[in-house]
């Protein structure tokens, strides 16, 4: 609960003018009260301090509702309604600064150290007392913080009982008889040392009774005139007004200062003539000089007003203030580091923090050195690449963008969802690249650059850069048809193009579907091509489009891997490739082009396909197709070769016969291939077929099934599931086995 939470006053209305003037003008009061409640434990200097702001914090911030009669009390415990209020609110607050921090347990504000009143250098406390104060403060820490308050409002605010309860109750303690209880031990205990000391007996004059530290005479408790010096027994917060009594209090109501005695002429209430009710029983006499507990209460001792000053610990403090000045220093010279100029997060987006300063470094990701190339420069060169690629989109000038592309591209960040093909290198460019593309395109600003090696895209959500993306892709050595176009986005399924200058028209042909015709697919100002479904993303392999280009030399069939770069299909024999737009390479491609999943995201950049052999099958089940499919990198290595096996019927897809990374067959270097499958006739029977290219002159299996053939084919009858190995001979005589 806050201190300016507001809780019903218990004797009435509060306005915070009237908190206010009971708090100033009764201030010291209430500070020794806090100080008294407060636990031994904090030590005197946080316990002064404390005291002092739990006070400060008491006033509430508007009028606090309340009854408008008060309930009935004795005279005696008649208090201010302002001041009722603030002593419930310190008590309250000194209570809650004595509960010991809990793990689980939220805390609370009275629980720490206080900000403010703080001093710094100094430690504050009150005047050192005698023997007497120090056995009250040891006797009082062993009291619990409820039992601290109870002693206190009974000696040194002179409440009856049932008011303390009531005060206790209000301050938020869960019993407040137990409290009352252990001040009750306390008071026997007091008197127990004072009767067993051996001590004369009180002055004559004092009227027998019990005498009970904190509880002291009223006007209808005892009879006898008051002493003239006893003006400190007056009722704390009492006003004088109509119906009560005046300053004083009756005979025995005095607390006796030092070197006085203690009036012990205390009786229970009762009514009677008078007013005066009888004593209690003979009181334990106290030895002159010996102070009682009020009286001790109201000592110097425990006036956090009266204070003392003393240094800190010197030395400590010095070694403080060099670990400050180090610390302070360290953070300047950091700060003066991340401000430098081109750093942070504002400039340079999603990137990383840089990690280097170097002249040619700083020049490649500066967005005003960009290579840009016009638009009329690809006509007249003798090259067709990416090198002639011209300038293109609506951002191309904005700064802000290119140079977060180039320093997400330097250092991509953790935020930044990355990704390169095998092979490519994913540092930063080594000298200013070329800007190909930057525009809007699907909600998202794209900007595609080249630097010689590598093409790459950036792309980051028009509001902020959270979700940026950057993809790397190897283009080195690209001829003008590997160059003719470039992924610019991939959004829910689709796939638009960035097409180069020189491509005339462009289409989409499926396939799957080789009879129907290609459908023209319409490109913007910039090159830009309408989305296309790709199958790059698909889960099955109901259809699979290509993106089917025309430039000044022929028709051209691309096919969307996952890559930025499109890969392109060929037909035909390793020496000699053609793009794959004839009937017949259609033909082929329909069945084989599901196949193109185990090539997917593998830096690819051409895709062959090769009929190698023909074979007649056993039964008289027609003519069968052997393909051998390669696909080419960007890097020159880690091409994937698959070897399949087609059947006459025109709708079956291929069957994988084999397959191997890294081998060099079907390729340039070594054009030839041997393969095999188990396949089963129209009766029934399983046999093993196998194909090689027509420089085989010989084919035999061995293992689990047995047989020789002369010529690049072969049959032979054999079990279902059986396995057998595979080896041809070649024309020069050399023996090569099946791929794998």
């Amino acid at each position: 609960m806050s201190t300016k939470d507001l809780v019903p006053s218990p004797v009435g209305p509060v306005d915070v003018e009237q908190a206010e003037a009971a708090l100033v003008e009764r201030y010291p009061r209430l500070v020794r009260i806090a100080y008294l409640v407060l636990p031994p434990s904090l030590g005197r200097n946080r316990r002064v301090l404390t005291a002092h702001a739990l006070v400060q914090r008491s006033l509430p911030r508007r009028r606090v509702p309340g009854p408008a009669v008060p309930e009935p009390r004795l005279a005696e415990d008649a208090v201010d309604p302002g001041y009722a209020y603030v002593r419930g609110e310190v008590l309250r607050q000194a209570l809650i600064a004595g509960l010991p921090l809990r793990r689980l347990a939220l805390p609370r504000r009275a629980q720490f150290p206080p900000l403010l009143p703080h001093v710094w250098g100094l430690r504050l406390f009150p005047r050192v007392g005698g023997a007497d104060e120090l056995a009250l403060d040891q006797r009082l820490s062993r009291l619990s913080g409820p039992g601290r308050a109870a002693y206190v409002l009974r000696g040194l605010e002179r409440q009856g009982d049932p008011e303390v309860l009531r005060v206790l109750a209000a301050a938020g303690v869960a019993d407040p008889a137990s409290a009352l209880a252990e001040a009750d031990a306390l008071d026997t205990a007091e008197a127990a040392s004072a009767a067993g000391s051996g001590h004369p007996a009180a002055p004559a004059g004092s009227t027998p009774g019990t005498t009970r530290v904190g509880e002291q005479g009223g006007p209808w408790r005892t009879g006898g005139a008051a002493p003239e010096n006893e003006d400190r027994a007056e009722r704390v917060g009492e006003q004088g007004g109509p119906g009560r009594g005046g300053g004083r209090s009756g005979a025995g109501a005095g607390a006796v200062g030092r070197g006085e005695q203690a009036d012990t002429g205390v009786t229970d209430r009762a009514d009677g003539p008078g007013g005066r009710t009888a004593p209690r029983g003979p009181a334990p006499a106290v030895r002159p000089g010996r102070l009682g507990g009020v009286a001790l209460l109201e000592s110097d001792e425990f006036d956090p007003c009266a204070l003392q000053a003393r240094p800190t610990d010197l030395m400590r403090r010095r070694q403080h203030v060099r670990a400050a000045v180090v610390a302070v220093a360290a953070l300047l010279v950091c700060g003066a580091l991340l401000g430098l100029p081109g750093d942070g997060w504002g400039r340079n987006g999603a990137a990383a923090p840089s990690y280097a300063r170097n002249p040619a470094a700083e020049a490649a990701l500066d967005p005003g050195a960009l290579k840009r190339v016009p638009a009329a420069a690809w006509p007249g060169s003798t090259r067709r690449d990416f090198s002639v690629w011209p300038t293109r989109g609506g951002l191309s000038g904005d700064r802000a963008l290119l140079r977060r592309a180039l320093a997400v591209w330097a250092r991509p960040g953790a935020a930044v969802l990355s990704s390169a093909t095998p092979g490519t290198p994913a540092g930063p460019p080594m000298g200013p690249p070329q800007l190909l593309f930057a525009g809007v395109v699907d909600g998202a600003r794209v900007v595609l650059l080249h630097d010689g090696l590598r093409a790459v895209r950036y792309a980051e959500p028009l509001e902020g850069t959270a979700g940026a993306a950057l993809d790397l892709a190897r283009t080195d050595g690209a001829d003008p048809i590997g160059s003719a176009a470039l992924v610019v986005s991939r959004a829910a399924g689709n796939v638009r193009y960035l097409t180069a200058p020189w491509v005339e028209v462009t289409a989409v042909r499926d396939l799957l579907a080789p009879a129907k015709d290609a459908r023209p697919l319409v490109r913007d100002a910039d090159g830009v091509t309408d989305p296309v479904p790709s199958p790059a993303q698909a889960k099955g392999c109901t259809r699979w489009n290509t993106l089917q280009v025309r430039d000044g030399s022929g028709l051209r069939l691309l096919a969307d891997l996952g890559e930025l770069a499109p890969a392109r299909l060929l037909w035909g024999p390793p020496a000699a490739p053609a793009d794959a737009t004839g009937p017949e390479a259609r033909e082929a491609w329909a069945r084989t082009a599901c196949q193109l999943t185990a090539v997917r995201a593998h830096g690819v950049r051409s895709v062959n396909a090769w009929r190698f052999a023909r074979q007649t099958l056993p039964e008289g089940a027609g003519r069968g197709t052997w393909l051998c499919t390669r696909a080419e990198t960007w890097r020159g290595t880690g091409s994937r070769v698959l070897a399949q096996f087609l059947v006459p019927s025109p709708t079956v897809p291929a069957a994988l016969a084999a397959r191997s990374e890294g081998s060099p067959a079907c390729g340039v270097r070594d054009p030839r291939v041997l393969a095999g499958v188990l396949w089963q006739g129209p009766s029934g029977g399983w046999y093993v077929l196998a194909a090689g290219s027509p420089d085989f002159t010989a084919l035999e299996t061995s293992g689990g099934v047995k047989g020789r053939s002369d010529g690049p084919v072969l049959a032979v009858k054999a079990a279902a599931g059986a396995r057998a190995d595979l080896d041809g001979t070649l024309r020069d005589g050399r023996r090569v086995s099946a791929l794998r």
